[in-house]
């Protein structure tokens, strides 16, 4: 009766966790990046971690799967990115869609952007959902936020569903919480403090709401800082200096807008505590930034496998 999964452009385990949480157990997570690959390898060891390009992949091994999930590259469908959608190099979906074709889960779950709902994609949304259909799945598309689901983190994302039509109307997304996520102050009050940090306490109180969204940045582009201007703004509302992140938290005596960690940002991700990041700052940054949340991921994962079980239950009365 358990539910089996295999996931694209799996990166630092942001989604692997969601899914596993929701009950699947991973057949396979396909990754190119060597550092993100070293991380689920770290926190997993009996993971099965394929360190290959997913235009590459052969997914035929694992046809019949319950769910093909993953966060497919972001910059094609992004302002930062150039919105080119399907003109980009990077934009894997074809790749997706192959990998649909050659396995026939019963489920897909793929995240991106929130760009990707905008009217310029229009008709590239439009040409997916062709596809799904002639696969024999039912798709749609969901704008969900992190902070509806107990991240403390302004962050939209596109979540895309397609189920096998012949169970899709069993399929509903999943309802926000009503519990308020806490806010950056109270979400690292404790790392922030680990080193005895005199101003901790009042670093706290001034960080009283949720954090804006967290870039990653792209292999080519961004460093490990906090994000544009705009972003960086707002994190200094929060009394945090959003131009750079640290290797440690402030020490005893500092003075001024401390720097978040890989480890707090971490945190604001949604990743649970003990998860580590393989890499040096940059790297790890990088693959923090460009995470799925994994409490989001759960969420999404779990409507999808009350869905596929009610299925197979039926199937077995």
């Amino acid at each position: 009766m358990g539910l089996t999964s295999l996931e694209m452009c799996a990166g630092a385990g942001g989604q692997a966790l969601g899914l596993e949480r929701a009950g699947f157990s991973h057949e396979g997570l396909i990754e190119i990046d060597k550092h993100a690959c070293a991380t689920l390898r770290l926190n997993r060891p009996k993971w099965q971690v394929y360190e290959e390009d997913l235009e590459e992949f052969d997914g035929r091994p694992f046809k019949g799967i319950d769910l093909l999930a993953g966060g497919l590259p972001c910059p094609p469908f992004s302002v930062a990115g150039k919105q080119l959608g399907k003109k980009d190099e990077r934009n894997l979906f074809p790749a997706a869609i192959r990998l649909v074709d050659e396995i026939r889960p019963r489920a897909v779950m793929i995240e991106n952007v929130r760009g990707i709902l905008g009217a310029p994609f229009e008709n590239y949304r439009r040409y997916i959902a062709v596809q799904f259909k002639k696969l024999g799945y039912e798709p749609g598309w969901q704008l969900v936020n992190a902070a509806d689901f107990g991240v403390s983190q302004v962050r939209p994302r596109a979540v895309f569903v397609a189920i096998r039509k012949e169970r899709a109307d069993g399929f509903d997304w999943p309802s926000a919480q009503k519990k308020k996520p806490l806010t950056v102050g109270a979400c690292l009050y404790d790392l922030m403090s680990e080193r005895k940090w005199r101003g901790a306490k009042a670093w706290r109180d001034k960080a009283c709401a949720i954090a804006p969204a967290i870039v990653g940045g792209s292999k080519k582009h961004g460093g490990p800082d906090l994000g544009p201007t705009r972003a960086k703004q707002a994190w200094a509302d929060l009394g945090v200096n959003g131009h750079l992140v640290a290797d440690n938290p402030p020490e005893r005596d500092f003075v001024g807008m401390p720097i978040l960690t890989v480890k707090m940002v971490a945190r604001l991700q949604g990743f649970p505590n003990g998860w580590q990041i393989s890499g040096v700052r940059t790297q790890a940054y990088r693959q923090v930034g460009n995470a799925f949340p994994p409490p989001v991921a759960y969420a999404v994962a779990a409507e999808i496998a009350v869905c596929l079980a009610a299925r197979r239950l039926a199937k077995v009365s």
